[in-house]
């Protein structure tokens, strides 16, 4: 029951629904379509369902990734989503069903700063998850080889520091002194001595569902899941989108004192101005030169009013 790629509908949903329930769904509907990932709801026998199904074969390592993540992290009682199935042998493209989550995404409620204290809070619980290895092969890998067995070889190897740097040169973002000291963060941060642990990799409101009460009912999509340092990778990416009172509870409610934080800071703007290599590479591909002025103004700390 192969398909050619980018073929993915409702129908493809449905199939792989009736092949694991023998039941063919009372409704389904696509509400999402992307270049990796199609996103599909389904009532199926009393339940409400989700089915993903990527364009891109490669994504079942992120899907398998992604369930073994789920399951450690609700073993350590942070609320996630039920995956009921992972697999590729039906449609030709990996998919994953798993149980539909009805709430409100936490980017849309009022009280940011009660639902970001109780994000810290699972955040410290996910961070506290020991793995073994570096980056996005890791204990639900079997493999042993395609693992980055040091810090250094995943930043190299894996994360492309050094292409990033390169292209931050070759594009003139940072320049002088800046550039100075951007490359002796990044030599800092290759020395980064710590032992590994689970990190979500997309800590953000958008990947929070809250129920009616405006309490975390569940932290979805860890495709970007990896083994790292803790807390410095997920918090380089969950105080980016936040104001600087809700990055101040954010780390308050971590656990965080604000001289710990201090140290880790410079670890946290490395890995967050990194981070911007992927925009700035398509920012270049597609010769937007608005976007390139954009992310060099950020970068530089155009929008930072606490330093000069």
């Amino acid at each position: 029951m192969k398909r050619k790629r980018n073929h993915i509908t409702a129908k493809s949903a449905a199939e792989i629904l009736e092949h694991y329930y023998h039941a063919r769904p009372q409704s389904i509907s696509q509400i999402h379509g992307g270049l990796e990932n199609y996103v599909f709801e389904a009532k199926l026998r009393g339940k409400e369902l989700i089915v993903r199904i990527s364009s891109k074969p490669n994504r079942l390592q992120f899907f398998l990734k992604e369930q073994w993540a789920v399951r450690k992290a609700r073993e350590f009682g942070v609320p996630v989503p039920e995956i009921l199935e992972v697999g590729n042998e039906l449609e030709g493209m990996p998919y994953m069903i798993l149980e539909k989550i009805s709430g409100q995404a936490a980017d849309m409620c009022g009280n940011r700063l009660q639902t970001l204290q109780s994000l810290a809070t699972y955040t410290r619980k996910i961070n506290s998850i020991p793995t073994s290895g570096f980056g996005h092969v890791f204990d639900w890998s079997k493999n042993r080889l395609s693992r980055s067995t040091t810090w250094l070889s995943f930043l190299e190897d894996e994360f492309g520091i050094a292409d990033r740097l390169e292209l931050f040169r070759k594009q003139r973002i940072f320049v002088g002194q800046k550039l100075r000291r951007i490359e002796s963060s990044i030599r800092d941060l290759k020395k980064l001595d710590f032992v590994p642990r689970l990190n979500h990799g997309d800590i953000r409101l958008k990947n929070v569902i809250l129920d009616e009460a405006g309490k975390i009912k569940a932290i979805i999509d860890w495709e970007n899941c990896l083994s790292g340092p803790a807390p410095q990778w997920d918090l380089s990416i969950a105080l980016h989108d936040l104001s600087i009172d809700e990055k101040e509870v954010f780390v308050e409610s971590y656990g965080l004192a604000p001289s710990d934080f201090e140290k880790i800071a410079p670890t946290l703007k490395a890995l967050n101005i990194l981070n911007y290599g992927k925009a700035l590479a398509k920012a270049v591909e597609k010769r937007d030169a608005a976007q390139m002025r954009h992310i060099k103004s950020r970068l530089n700390g155009a929008f930072d009013l606490f330093m000069l």
